[in-house]
């Protein structure tokens, strides 16, 4: 005997037909929550991405207790855009999760086709990209960067973008030439701050950052996890400006330049230490 629609929402071991049956109750235009019905997918777009960064912040932090929480409003993100998908008539999640195992098989022919499992993780992501080239030219995209998405993070974007140029030959081919071109880009930089106007200056900044892209691409770094890490080091360095400040009876803005950089190589040489010991 089939779950009425109540017993479904309340059933603590409904799993995903539960979330998806709440999900569709909370857009039903009659009885559903009125801030679910009124978004699109414009407005929930941004939602989306910030629980996918939650997700990769967990994981950064080894917050495990608190990752399945975060998966789950990723996943809800994922049940969202599908039920207002369904809505409009154009998929369901079901579509979605039945793709996706499509391209999972077609992807690792290695381990679901007849391929051997015989080579290297290098030589299958190989594979992985010259099957998802075909893919791209069976949906006649008409150039080499048409489908790298317009929503991602602007460096990973530039990544991308570089990553897919270079499949086509359109690359440096060692790290020097690009490490000469940052301090070209650099130098176009103050010529830009002292010479023109303020719209050159971003777009010469812009080319400077796009450069920096390519040499984490050299690399073989993640920009976004880089300059993630840049962050959190600069904030606990600040933190410990604080507390060393704190411990005077002083704030910040009750000191200078002058002392709380002498606090920071203070901060710096102490976490230095201790990664030494």
């Amino acid at each position: 005997m089939s779950q009425t629609s109540d017993e479904i929402v309340h059933d603590p071991e409904g799993g995903l037909p539960r979330l998806l049956e709440i999900m569709r109750r909370l857009r039903d235009p009659e009885t559903g929550c009125p801030w679910d019905i009124e978004q699109d997918f414009a407005t929930i777009a941004p939602y989306t991405i910030e629980e996918a960064y939650e997700v990769a912040d967990a994981i950064e932090r080894e917050a495990w207790g608190e990752l399945k929480g975060e998966l789950g409003d990723l996943l809800f993100q994922s049940v969202f855009h599908a039920q207002m998908a369904e809505e409009r008539g154009l998929f369901s999640f079901h579509d979605v999760a039945n793709g996706m195992a499509d391209k999972m098989v077609t992807r690792h022919p290695h381990v679901f086709g007849d391929e051997s499992r015989d080579k290297s993780a290098d030589q299958q992501t190989v594979d992985w990209e010259t099957i998802k080239a075909s893919e791209r030219a069976a949906k006649a995209r008409g150039g080499a960067l048409d489908d790298v998405a317009l929503g991602l993070p602007a460096l990973m974007r530039a990544v991308k973008l570089q990553k897919r140029a270079a499949r086509v030959g359109f690359d440096w081919p060692d790290l020097a030439p690009v490490l000469d071109k940052v301090a070209e880009e650099t130098r176009e930089v103050v010529e830009a701050r002292d010479k023109l106007s303020h719209e050159a200056l971003v777009e010469e900044f812009g080319d400077l950052l796009f450069v920096m892209a390519n040499v984490a691409r050299h690399l073989g770094v993640d920009p976004e996890a880089a300059l993630r890490g840049a962050n959190d080091k600069f904030l606990r360095r600040f933190r410990g400006i604080e507390a060393r400040l704190d411990a005077k009876g002083k704030r910040p803005e009750d000191s200078d330049l002058a002392e709380m950089d002498a606090l920071w190589d203070a901060v710096k040489a102490e976490e230095k230490a201790a990664k030494n010991t």
